[in-house]
């Protein structure tokens, strides 16, 4: 199997987990009370911690320049949080909640994904930093 597929299959592995902490908090505070838009914040940064210890030692097995990689995966992951932030604003007014959840969490992976590969943990990144 190539590396390429191998990271891929570990991104996923990790962003299920990621999506079970994300979700499990985000419905957890809801039950309990909590407006969804700020259910949504606390859940996302919740799953943003476990993503950024789990792909960095796991998926991507990066060394080296901690805070400067930390720094564009938190970058990255605003980008995603405004994408998943508004798609569930919009989405919450068309369909249940679940379905507003799931459809804007498949698309912040996506931008997750691709910053994450591109430029957080990419192997010219990382040369350039050690």
């Amino acid at each position: 199997m190539s590396n390429k597929v191998v990271t891929i299959f570990r991104f996923a592995v990790v962003g299920a987990g990621n999506t079970f902490v994300d979700f499990g908090l985000f419905f957890l505070l809801v039950a309990l009370g909590m407006p969804y838009m700020w259910a949504q914040m606390f859940g996302y940064s919740a799953g943003v911690i476990n993503s950024y210890i789990w792909n960095r030692a796991w998926t991507f097995r990066a060394e080296g320049a901690i805070m400067k990689q930390f720094a564009r995966f938190l970058v990255v992951n605003l980008c995603s949080f405004t994408v998943t932030l508004l798609l569930l604003y919009v989405l919450n007014e068309i369909y249940p909640i679940f379905l507003s959840k799931l459809i804007a969490t498949i698309c912040g992976m996506g931008v997750s994904w691709l910053g994450s590969y591109k430029w957080v943990f990419s192997e010219r990144m990382l040369r350039k930093d050690i």
